[in-house]
């Protein structure tokens, strides 16, 4: 699973000019849909899965979940049952993404987005549904998640980087991220959620809680809109990156991260000599939801 990994150094004249260092490591390339940070996530809520004899796994997600299709795929490898609690009514025809979850066993449940918001009482109906079932929650958030992605840095030499960039749904990975880093790194995490406070929200409790050192920063400033939200500036943004770099990314975690990098490049935040690494944490499946045409290149 690990082997895919690879490092790549990016070569825009942005980097150079600011005499900077820049490497993407690609763990989008981990794995066809268990990819990115997802198997790291994963991987110790299995482990106590098959530990407690547990029938097969349950979580929540939306409708184009990559934390879903992940686990739908992992749990089929693993022999376990899958369930997915979707948010919102069951559409008319089934996506891409939908269609995985289903083809590799897992069983869905619609939910109304007013019912998903309270997440305490949809474990309480579901672990009732599914006794048997190890509950995971929305994105592999939580200690056995931060302890999987806490081994994301050790697939690689990190040492020489000064920086480290990633982007932030659930604060999961951030927080690994800055439990293996070093104390002389900063972490940085891009969040792809529109945040009304920044000084006191729910991302900045779970890496208080959970991070064992304090050497990072969550930035609120690139989101495009909130959560999955885009606009022309951002596509275009990841058109010309992909074009130049041979890396593709999506609209949701890993576009806005890197415009995020490219933007606070300009503004000199990087001091000169600085070594950053971006961790590419896959997603590419929820471009799907586009159009065809949206991320086809027109230069």
């Amino acid at each position: 699973m690990y082997k895919n990994i690879a490092i790549q150094s990016l070569h825009s004249s942005l980097i150079s000019n600011h005499e900077i260092h820049a490497d993407v490591m690609r763990l989008d390339l981990i794995h066809p849909q268990i990819s990115g940070n997802k198997w790291f996530k994963l991987k110790y809520y299995l482990e106590a899965a098959i530990d407690q004899h547990a029938e097969g796994l349950i979580s929540f997600g939306g409708a184009y979940s990559n934390h879903l299709v992940a686990l739908a795929y992992a749990c089929q490898q693993k022999g376990l049952k899958s369930s997915g609690i979707i948010r919102g009514e069951a559409p008319a025809e089934l996506n891409h993404s939908l269609e995985e979850m289903i083809d590799c066993g897992m069983s869905l449940q619609f939910v109304s987005r007013e019912a998903y918001r309270d997440k305490c009482g949809l474990r309480l109906k579901f672990n009732e549904q599914y006794p048997g079932y190890y509950p995971v929650d929305e994105g592999g958030r939580g200690e056995l998640g931060v302890k999987g992605a806490g081994e994301i840095l050790l697939r690689v030499p990190t040492a020489q980087y000064t920086h480290i960039l990633c982007a932030v749904g659930t604060a999961t990975t951030m927080a690994g991220l800055v439990n293996t880093s070093a104390i002389n790194q900063q972490v940085m995490g891009i969040s792809a959620l529109k945040v009304p406070d920044h000084a006191n929200n729910e991302l900045l409790d779970f890496l208080k809680e959970r991070c064992n050192k304090h050497n990072y920063l969550l930035n609120f400033n690139y989101h495009f809109g909130g959560y999955a939200k885009k606009n022309p500036i951002l596509l275009q943004f990841m058109q010309a990156f992909e074009q130049e770099e041979n890396i593709p990314l999506d609209f949701v975690y890993t576009g806005k991260l890197f415009f995020a990098f490219s933007d606070l490049t300009k503004q000199g935040y990087f001091p000169s000599g600085s070594r950053i690494l971006l961790i590419h944490s896959g997603g590419l499946l929820g471009n799907r939801s586009l159009t065809s045409s949206v991320l086809t290149p027109d230069f």
